[in-house]
């Protein structure tokens, strides 16, 4: 007899006699309507056998289990979220992100906070991993050794519970890492796997020897190569083991064709869900399933699972969604995103090719990119940000450079000399991450504001930051700020002293708390008040903008290589409307002639500044400078076009063939 069939009798065992009837109703109907999609995804895995029927029974007693332990407020958000499973699409979306120790000190310095985060208008705040790990050597937290317990150093599981409610009733979500991929070496289970227990060495790759490690590692690529050189490392008992450790020697690797493994981790999710956190960041999500003869990267298991994830927590968590972290190909990255896989997904391409235009004053290839790569599909959003706690890498597809006259890999070298400030004239003061002289391969650390220019005092310091941040807050989705970038804090001078930091760069661009900078945002005389306030503003205009709702975008050719362009289509007091954005990346106004624009209604009106444009005379950007320009399309205007999805549009004229590349560097 198949799960499918004797659930409700299963469930009915398990059922609490405080469990109300309407409740249970509520409970079941979503099982009901989402097992036989979990079931065909368990069955897909793991094949269709007695041994996996029975996983199936465990894991759904595990789901009600878990569900009849869910606090009362989070079964009512839970509620409020399948009514509205879009609210994540809201304009007034705003995110933050900090490591709790470097940012607050602790939980309830994070706590102390949230006046802050409520006068900045966060709507989502991610907080970097925060559970135990190795005290060193724990890449940044990344190497978890429990999910339920957090880190001493920063509290306890109470004070994160009671910061998750007190953020919930502020109206903010709480973030964190689910890194499901590995755990450290001092997690119990690889700890029981050490000690030679068979239950818990399944639950990693161990190998008695180097005969099978030899065979995945001819296809498999080395992602740390200063760290350990392949995929496995050496089990510290000498007992002649080895375990795969895909990233550093001590991150083991979990191994999910074990189901017992998704089991367990589908328990620590619930277990995190039920916590308070409303997101999971799931780390490293290319990398959980391995096969003989592959890369063991995006392979359709590591979907199925993600999908087998998601379908858990529609039952038992239905509030919870998930953030990928797939640094891949950008055809690869969207594979992830769908309502039934991962709702939200960083978008690390963007966020590469605005570093990349503010460095070649060249915004093509970031037109590029919004042209072709923006669209996701209904239900789903981008994270946009201008950097994030990790290094950044030069994502984009070498064959959409190659469309561009421009060579991928000397590309990449260039866009590397000049963010460390190799390169004649730069403005950014980066440090090298990973730099490897032999093959050009390198990525940059370093603050926006240190990238940006400010280090050095650069004129142009500012608009940048500001620019890049006006990108990310008008392309739709979630926009992230790292926090402590609004009031332009630097490269931390001191990244290197301190214990276990050495060897990681990526420090660098995680300093403590700015305090004085903190401190001077209000006073528009300093330079942190001069960007606050700046930034604040583009806030409150998103905020205000309906237009600036959902991921909608087409692009728009501004007929200039130093300026990206798309609209925002929607409506604004019952006015069909759209919003231009446009952004001049160069060093120099840029001038939009009136015929380029003639496809539009000759009024707008900057949401900015207020102030009307008559588009009949063309447009002239500043160098750095940025508009956002609504227009309404039903006062008897030319008739407009439709984008992708059905919204009308007002017409742009056709991109031309690209051209050869930028010679600005």
């Amino acid at each position: 007899m198949t799960p499918l069939q004797n659930w409700p009798r299963a469930l009915d065992e398990v059922r609490r006699p405080e469990t109300t009837e309407q409740e249970w109703a509520r409970f079941t109907a979503r099982v009901e309507r989402e097992l036989p999609r979990l079931q065909s995804l368990i069955t897909r895995v793991y094949g269709d056998s007695d041994a996996t029927s029975e996983h199936l029974d465990a894991l759904l007693v595990q789901l009600a289990e878990s569900w009849q332990e869910r606090p009362p407020d989070l079964r009512a958000l839970d509620a409020g979220r399948e009514d509205d499973p879009g609210w994540f699409l809201s304009n007034r979306m705003l995110g933050g992100v900090c490591y709790v120790d470097r940012y607050a000190t602790n939980l309830e310095g994070v706590r102390a906070r949230i006046p802050y985060f409520q006068e900045l208008g966060l709507t989502y705040l991610h907080l970097m991993p925060l559970f135990l790990a190795p005290e060193e050597n724990s890449d940044g937290g990344y190497a978890v050794s429990s999910y339920r317990e957090v880190s001493p150093a920063l509290g306890d599981m109470a004070q994160l519970i009671a910061l998750a409610a007190e953020l919930r009733a502020h109206g903010i979500a709480l973030v964190v890492d689910f890194i499901f991929n590995h755990t450290s070496n001092e997690h119990e289970w690889a700890r029981r796997a050490l000690a030679g227990e068979k239950e818990f060495e399944d639950y990693y790759w161990v190998f008695p020897d180097r005969t099978m490690p030899d065979r995945y590692e001819q296809t498999v690529r080395e992602i740390f190569p200063d760290d350990h050189p392949g995929s496995f490392v050496p089990m510290p008992d000498g007992s002649g083991r080895w375990v795969w450790a895909t990233f550093h020697s001590f991150q083991w690797d979990l191994n999910y064709s074990n189901p017992a493994v998704f089991r367990a981790m589908a328990g620590e999710m619930l277990f995190l869900a039920n916590q308070g956190v409303e997101i999971l960041r799931m780390d490293a999500v290319a990398f959980i399933w391995k096969q003989l003869g592959t890369s063991s990267e995006s392979l359709p298991e590591a979907h199925l699972l993600l999908q087998a994830f998601n379908a858990v927590c529609r039952i038992a968590a239905p509030a919870l969604l998930f953030k990928s972290e797939a640094i891949v190909h950008p055809d690869q990255v969207i594979e992830y995103i769908s309502p039934e896989e991962c709702q939200l997904s960083y978008n690390p391409l963007q966020m590469a090719l605005i570093w990349n235009s503010l460095a070649t004053r060249d915004a093509r290839l970031l037109q590029q990119a919004l042209d072709r790569r923006h669209a996701l599909p209904p239900g789903t959003a981008w994270v946009n940000y201008v950097r994030s706690h990790d290094d950044i890498g030069w994502t984009f597809a070498d064959e959409d450079a190659a469309e561009l006259g421009i060579d991928g890999f000397e590309h990449r070298r260039f866009l590397n000399n000049f963010y460390v400030g190799r390169f004649p004239g730069s403005f950014a003061r980066g440090i090298p991450f990973q730099d490897n002289p032999a093959t050009g391969d390198c990525r940059i650390s370093g603050t926006t504001a240190s990238l940006a220019g400010l280090d050095i005092g650069d004129a142009g310091g500012l608009d940048r930051i500001v620019l890049a941040h006006s990108i990310v807050l008008s392309t739709g989705g979630v926009p992230l700020l790292y926090l402590g970038d609004e009031v332009g804090q630097l490269n931390d001078p001191g990244w290197a002293e301190e214990p276990g930091h050495a060897d990681d760069s990526r420090w660098a661009h995680r300093p403590h708390y700015p305090a004085d900078r903190y401190r001077d945002r209000l006073d528009p005389s300093t330079e942190p008040g001069m960007l606050y306030s700046r930034l604040r503003a583009l806030i409150d205009v998103r905020r205000r903008t309906p237009e600036f709702a959902g991921g909608t975008l087409i692009g728009f050719d501004a007929k200039v290589p130093s300026v990206v362009g798309y609209q925002r289509p929607g409506s604004h007091a019952g006015v069909e409307t759209l919003v231009l954005c446009l952004a001049n990346v160069g060093d120099d106004p840029a001038r939009i002639e009136p015929l380029t624009l003639s496809g539009l209604p000759a009024r707008a009106v900057d949401l900015v500044t207020d102030k009307d444009h008559d588009l009949t005379r063309g447009l002239t950007i500043p160098a750095h400078g940025f508009l956002w320009l609504r227009v309404e399309l039903d006062r008897g205007e030319p008739s407009a076009i439709s984008g992708p999805d059905g919204t009308k549009l007002a017409p742009s004229a056709p991109r031309p063939s690209p051209g050869a590349p930028s010679t600005r560097h």
